[in-house]
């Protein structure tokens, strides 16, 4: 984990040693980050925007928005826990750790899911006795 977190902030550093190559633009950190943060975030925005639209045509949209939402929210709790043990030394800060508390919010998913779709098929049947 520690080893892919030192990966990215190369690449992060890179990044930002080609934007002022490239460019030869002079900022501060605070200046680039509203920049390529902003940026970022607009196209993320929109990206999210365009695919939230076609889930929200489907049958049981709120549901398949709750999961992304929570979803979005488990990765990053189970990477501020493995940063916060990474700091603390309480722990071993491994990226297979991340990977297996998300899969645990999978399977407790989908079991809910399996018991949500039981449930719906069993009064749709039922219903259409009456």
């Amino acid at each position: 984990m520690k080893e892919i977190i030192i990966k990215l902030a190369e690449f992060v550093n890179d990044i930002h040693d080609v934007l002022f190559d490239l460019f030869g633009l002079h900022m501060t950190d605070k200046q680039l980050h509203f920049w390529v943060i902003g940026i970022i975030g607009m196209i993320t925005f929109f990206i999210v925007y365009f695919f939230f639209k076609i889930i929200e045509k489907m049958k049981w949209s709120t549901t398949i928005l709750s999961f992304v939402y929570t979803f979005t929210m488990m990765i990053v709790l189970v990477f501020a826990i493995e940063l916060q043990q990474a700091i603390t030394n309480r722990g071993n800060m491994e990226f297979a750790d991340a990977v297996m508390g998300l899969w645990g919010f999978l399977v407790f998913f989908l079991i809910y899911a399996a018991i949500a779709i039981l449930i719906y098929l069993l009064f749709k049947i039922f219903n259409k006795k009456k």
